[in-house]
């Protein structure tokens, strides 16, 4: 066996023998990262510039000023929030919006109040909103004061009638400081169909539904227009009321022509003597008669003449006597007959 496997170390001397610490197994250095190669000088990668979120100027409240307190108008401002500042203005609903509150009461005992405070907003704001409480019962007058006033010193006059309605004005303003112009524009139609339709429903009475049965029976709007009263009220879902507003709607003038004034050629043809063909004796006739006629009585002519002389006209020509001096210029040549 020996001669076979060899010489055969000592197992004892094998397990006596001192063993070497393991070393501790070393991780490989990661690899570097190979330097970027440069990118051609035309093909730049531009990284996009970070922009700030456009933010809103000014308080989100609305600023009042020390003037108003104790007006019950703050009471009622309770959708937004408000706080007390030095301001010029009464009340500021915006950085470029202020509002004057003024009552008609107190701006009769102090018409000169409202004029300081005007002049004392000068260049400060763009919008300057004068509120006005009507709070007295003939208040004619001081509106159009206060209407030349608000023209020549470029104000905005509004009115209110209660300090609920005040607050509500205050509110409104606040809210629509950053509103843009289309919130309050109406909107176009874009397609034929929406323009059929607001054509039709113009008429209060009718709706969509009818102008969808109103096309549909006949075939077109040129025929639905053309057609008489009596085919539209064959219409599904057309009653009366709506057939003669709709007939209304589409056979009354666009233009609406004022009353024709009255011609010359328009009046009615009278028998008319002019005073040049009248003797010396019918002209001193005559004037007498224009005189009793300025008072009231013309030489004892029946009620009825008298009547129809003294009723409102027009002013008459200067060449043109009037009827009961006709009439009685015939009674004096018939006399002289």
């Amino acid at each position: 066996m020996d001669e076979d496997f060899g010489e055969v170390p000592d197992f004892g001397a094998l397990i006596g023998a001192p063993t070497q610490p393991a070393r501790p197994a070393t991780s490989a250095p990661p690899p570097r990262p190979s330097p970027a190669r440069p990118a051609p000088a035309g093909n730049k990668v531009q990284q996009p510039k970070p922009q700030a979120l456009p933010t809103r100027s000014g308080p989100s409240a609305i600023l009042v000023s020390a003037r108003q307190k104790g007006n019950p108008i703050l009471n009622h401002v309770r959708l937004l929030p408000w706080e007390y500042a030095d301001i010029p203005a009464d009340y500021a609903v915006g950085t470029t919006t202020c509002v004057l509150f003024l009552s008609l009461k107190y701006h009769r005992l102090h018409p000169e109040y409202i004029y300081s405070r005007i002049k004392g907003l000068a260049g400060k704001y763009n919008l300057r909103i004068v509120l006005v409480m009507v709070d007295i019962p003939n208040h004619e007058e001081n509106l159009k004061e206060l209407s030349k006033t608000s023209i020549v010193n470029n104000v905005t006059l509004v009115l209110c009638w209660s300090a609920p309605e005040a607050a509500h004005y205050l509110e409104l303003f606040k809210s629509s400081e950053n509103a843009q112009p289309t919130a309050i524009r109406s909107q176009q139609a874009q397609t034929y169909k929406d323009s059929l339709v607001e054509f039709v429903t113009a008429p209060r009475s009718i709706n969509k539904s009818d102008t969808a049965s109103l096309i549909s029976t006949f075939g077109s709007l040129q025929a639905a227009v053309n057609a008489t009263p009596e085919q539209i009220s064959s219409v599904p879902g057309w009653g009366e009321k709506k057939v003669q507003q709709w007939t209304a709607a589409v056979r009354e003038e666009f233009r609406i022509r004022g009353p024709a004034k009255k011609t010359a050629s328009s009046r009615p043809v009278r028998n008319v003597v002019g005073r040049e063909e009248l003797h010396e004796d019918e002209t001193e006739v005559l004037r007498s008669l224009e005189r009793e006629q300025a008072g009231g009585d013309i030489l004892g002519l029946d009620e009825a003449t008298s009547a129809s002389s003294t009723t409102k006209r027009g002013p008459p020509q200067e060449d043109e006597p009037g009827d009961g001096i006709m009439a009685a210029l015939a009674k004096l040549r018939d006399k002289e007959g």
